[in-house]
């Protein structure tokens, strides 16, 4: 670029006279330039780039809303969603100059990485939408040091039998593991100790010689051992969640799936621009190849089959085929079971997701059996919502009685209250419990006599009903005369 000092001088000895060709010479400027500065008048010309990206300003600032203000997620949804291709550099400056961003976190510590050499395991506590509703959920990742390869799975609760099903389900998958597993103290691997003094428990050190790796525990304090599966933890907190949303547990792991193991694996690392899939096929011959088959992880149960045929597991039950009533050994697997007896297995279930509750399961294709299981709860939500919409006054009296009820005591009630709706007219119901209201009375037996008193009160007469007598002389009265008495105590109460 010419400097406006030597664009006036051109214009200068231009118009003393001097040749174009001269001027050119003597300041060591194409001979084009010079005729151009000269067109120009020696001035400098005011330019826009022709490339120059112009982006609406309350677009960015819905996006950043939301996606929580993480501009690497901006960035992605504007290239994808929009099709606005932008710098980052660009973007993270127009984020400045509308005032809108928000400081970085602090990030781990880099350390050498060195190829085959260990994968790292952790989980985490996130706040999650799920259709409607926010629920915690814990966040399992494994993380190849050197490749940055990652595999990330959701769970409402984390135990020792989901940390193997979850190491077994991310091995199997990539198909190699590393020599050792950096962790941290956690007492689901540790039995006691802590650091390189830490014991690892015998059941965990047996799982982990199937896929050939030893669990080592950290320092306590020194989270940045692990630093590549800290900081994506933040990745997952910064550019999985803002901008997308999940219906429940199985669309977020999903989702969680495809962006660990394509979208992330198939995207440069910031810095140094390795892309993890890639570094991975390099770094398999440095892991070892796992078995072809190495079996799943499972629990052993040992159930009774009920008179109906069924077995309970996980608040589920589950029918068996047959009509002999034996114990069974179940075999529960992350994701289904086996029922065995006397080694051989009798069925396979599909293990019902662990936010179905009290369900029972028979398998398709074979009639339907006719009766509950024997164990079966019975729930009285049905009930409970008859009578609280029935009317305002039955519904605050239900928040006050049920409020310190729980479990059997609550299902009682609510079931012993509920025959009473049954058997009473509605505006005598509903006058017995307004006055239960007014005197804060919540006990069965008083609030029976108060219905019985509204039935006083009120002058309530039986009505006199017609009985044709000539009903004797029927054949069926006259041979019934000879049967035995029928039992009427049921309808004492």
């Amino acid at each position: 670029m010419i400097d406006p000092q030597k664009r006036e001088a051109i214009y200068v000895l231009h118009k003393e006279g001097m040749a174009i060709r001269k001027i050119a010479r003597s300041l060591k400027v194409d001979r084009k330039t010079v005729r151009r500065i000269i067109e120009q008048k020696g001035q400098v010309p005011d330019s826009k780039r022709c490339d120059k990206k112009e982006l609406d300003d309350q677009l960015l600032a819905n996006l950043h809303k939301e996606c929580d203000g993480y501009i690497q997620r901006i960035h992605e949804k504007l290239k994808e969603e929009k099709g606005i291709e932008i710098g980052y550099s660009t973007l993270t400056r127009k984020v400045r100059e509308l005032e809108i961003g928000r400081p970085k976190n602090d990030r781990c510590d880099q350390v050498a990485d060195e190829v085959g050499a260990e994968m790292q395991h952790d989980t985490t506590l996130y706040k999650v939408k799920l259709g409607e509703k926010t629920v915690k959920v814990v966040g399992s990742l494994i993380y190849l040091r050197y490749s940055k390869i990652r595999y990330l799975k959701f769970y409402f609760s984390f135990n020792r039998f989901n940390m193997k099903c979850f190491i077994h389900e991310a091995l199997t998958f990539w198909g190699y593991s590393a020599p050792i597993c950096i962790i941290d103290n956690t007492n689901l691997a540790r039995l006691r100790g802590t650091g390189k003094n830490a014991v690892i428990v015998p059941e965990m050190e047996e799982f982990a010689k199937q896929y050939e790796f030893k669990f080592i525990c950290h320092k306590i304090g020194h989270a940045n051992r692990k630093a590549g599966n800290e900081r994506s933890f933040y990745t997952v907190e910064t550019n999985f969640f803002p901008g997308r949303q999940f219906q429940d547990l199985n669309d977020l792991n999903r989702q969680g799936f495809f962006w660990s193991t394509e979208k992330m694996a198939n995207r440069p690392v910031s810095k140094s621009r390795l892309i993890p899939a890639r570094a991975f096929e390099y770094e398999q011959k440095f892991l070892t190849k796992l078995s072809a088959y190495i079996t799943p992880p499972y629990i052993e149960l040992v159930r009774g089959i009920d008179q109906y045929g069924y077995v309970s597991v996980d608040a589920n039950y589950y029918w068996v085929p047959g009509l002999k009533r034996f114990e069974v050994k179940i075999l529960r697997f992350s994701d289904f079971i086996r029922i065995y007896h006397q080694r051989k297995m009798l069925i396979e279930y599909k293990l019902a997701p662990s936010w179905i509750k009290n369900k029972k399961f028979y398998p398709p294709g074979r009639p339907k059996p006719k009766h509950q299981p024997f164990s079966r709860k019975k729930p009285t939500e049905i009930e409970e919502k008859k009578m609280r919409t029935s009317s305002e006054k039955i519904d605050e009296y239900l928040n006050i009685a049920l409020g310190n009820r729980e479990g059997k005591q609550r299902h009682n009630f609510i079931r012993q209250l509920y025959r009473l709706f049954q058997k009473m007219s509605f505006e005598l119901f509903e006058k017995t419990i307004n006055r239960a209201l007014t005197y804060r009375i919540y006990d069965m037996k008083t609030i029976e006599r108060i219905a019985e008193l509204q039935v006083k009160e009120a002058n309530y007469r039986m009505p006199n009903i017609y009985i044709d007598e000539s009903f004797k002389a029927r054949p069926s009265f006259i041979e019934g005369r000879f049967g035995g008495d029928v039992d009427l105590s049921i309808y004492k109460d």
